[in-house]
């Protein structure tokens, strides 16, 4: 496991952008899947965006494709650029990683379970006002 400490969430208006970042105590290029998830008060915790090492796999949630992009700009960084947010936006957001796999799950889904990464920052708070 790492540690992972995320950074960048603030309130901003409708339409603006954030970039979160959350930075690793080792090598998440090293991980075979990192992700952002958020939640929001009163919901489960929801997958966003991921990315697989083995070929650089990218996923979204329908929700923010087209919106939200996730990368890997530094070995110990994960990043998450969201443009044009909405109000629905609002939420905790956290950064995992998985250091192997552990579901038997096809990969299109896999990246959607919470019980596949094994380590979790503490979050930052993204809020969107209308």
């Amino acid at each position: 496991q790492v540690q992972l400490v995320e950074s960048g969430g603030e309130s901003v208006q409708a339409g603006r952008s954030l970039q979160l970042s959350c930075t690793s105590s080792g090598s998440i290029v090293a991980m075979y899947l990192v992700a952002w998830f958020r939640q929001a008060p009163g919901k489960e915790r929801e997958a966003v965006a991921a990315l697989y090492s083995n070929g650089g796999r990218l996923f979204y949630d329908d929700s923010v494709k087209g919106r939200f992009s996730i990368s890997r700009p530094a070995y110990n960084t994960l990043r998450l650029q969201m443009n044009n947010l909405k109000p629905e936006d609002t939420a905790t957001y956290f950064c995992a990683t998985a250091s192997r796999q552990k579901s038997g799950v096809p990969y299109d889904t896999r990246w959607r379970d919470p019980d596949e990464y094994d380590s979790w920052g503490q979050g930052t708070q993204v809020t969107v006002s209308s």
